[in-house]
């Protein structure tokens, strides 16, 4: 479901795992520059956007997430890791000129970026959420 994303911002290296609530993730503007913002909510943090850090593309499609306002966004991360069934965290590369999808939510002054998911092709996958990669 990508738990943790490595990128490079600012000619300097970031690891974050969703988990820690300081997370962030690089959003390209339709300019080209590079911002980061906040990944997803946690229990713990203020708020009204949805807890988590991850839309399903389905529920996207469904409306679920119109009274957020959504926008869909480039993450121009260089990898992000999945744990297998065991726990056990694997780090897969995104191919050059590939990036996740992400969507920027906002409620008033709130903003916060989430992880778009979608099923894995992979009907051997041990995950049941995989991030959306695409090109372009």
């Amino acid at each position: 479901m990508c738990g943790g994303v490595f990128f490079r911002h600012n000619n300097e290296e970031y690891r974050y795992y969703f988990p820690n609530p300081a997370a962030q993730l690089p959003v390209r503007q339709k300019d080209g520059m590079t911002i980061l913002l906040p990944w997803g909510r946690r229990q713990q943090q203020q708020g009204s956007l949805p807890l988590g850090g991850w839309a399903r593309l389905e529920s996207i499609y469904a409306g679920r997430w119109e009274r957020f306002f959504p926008t869909p966004v480039k993450l121009p991360v260089s990898q992000f890791m999945e744990k297998d069934i065991e726990g056990a965290s694997h780090w897969f590369d995104i191919t050059s000129g590939k990036w996740i999808q992400g969507l920027v939510a906002r409620n008033k002054y709130e903003q916060r970026v989430y992880v778009v998911t979608v099923e894995p092709q992979d009907e051997e996958a041990v995950h049941e959420r995989w991030p959306r990669i695409l090109a372009g």
